[in-house]
């Protein structure tokens, strides 16, 4: 299942993602300093710029995920720190709202009380879905020690992938198996990934457009740092 061409081909795309990334944000950051240059329409397109190469992201994962979805649990092309942050292949959707309530703290950047209440209902409601993706996930866990699965092992390791007397093929009968516990993490993994693009959506459907400047610039300067220190600690010989 761990399939190197699915490694070798997500981790150059994520790989020039990421470069792209990093020109993103110096232009939000160019555009937070002159913001008062610029139109309304000028940001909404560029937060429209970035939204498009946010979910470009979740596209070329899901349709690598139909060959090899293991991979995303623990990418090789993450840095060690990096995957310690991990909420089931990715960022936890409720970090988006503690990154809210630190933007608040700076008066460049002021909510109304009908932002705040909108921004309350969609937190109650991602956490309602964080739950759901949670609990689904302690199943498929605890699906591994369903009495078929144990009964498998035990039946492959006495066959020793050999043919029983009556013909049957315990490989084929386990990779049958195995193709639903892969299923189950596929569709675990991108219920995940439904609670974080909800999660951005609602945000930036609240939030003025120089606020979603401000707020994409502080999500995306977290995750270029994050891998930075990763490398760094890497590098480390201390590490």
């Amino acid at each position: 299942m761990n399939n190197p061409t699915v490694v070798e081909r997500f981790s150059e795309f994520y790989d020039n993602w990421i470069c792209k990334l990093q020109e993103i944000l110096k232009q939000l950051l160019h555009v937070s300093n002159q913001h008062h240059l610029l139109t309304e329409h000028d940001l909404q397109s560029l937060v429209s710029k970035v939204t498009t190469h946010l979910k470009e992201y979740y596209t070329v994962k899901w349709n690598l995920a139909r060959e090899d979805v293991v991979i995303f649990f623990s990418p090789p092309w993450l840095t060690p720190l990096e995957k310690a942050y991990l909420w089931i292949t990715g960022w936890k959707p409720s970090t988006a709202f503690k990154v809210l309530e630190s933007l608040k703290k700076s008066d460049l950047f002021e909510m109304t009380e009908e932002q705040e209440r909108k921004i309350g209902g969609l937190r109650m409601r991602m956490r309602m879905e964080e739950e759901k993706v949670e609990r689904e996930m302690e199943r498929q866990q605890v699906a591994m020690a369903d009495s078929k699965i144990v009964e498998l092992a035990k039946l492959s390791r006495r066959a020793m992938w050999k043919k029983n007397n009556d013909g049957e093929d315990y490989d084929e009968v386990v990779q049958l198996a195995m193709k639903d516990v892969f299923g189950g993490l596929e569709r675990i993994m991108k219920a995940s990934d439904c609670a974080r693009l909800k999660t951005l959506k609602g945000i930036l459907d609240v939030l003025q457009p120089m606020q979603c400047i401000h707020f994409l610039t502080a999500n995306i300067t977290i995750q270029l740092r994050l891998k930075q220190w990763g490398n760094n600690c890497q590098l480390s010989p201390d590490s």
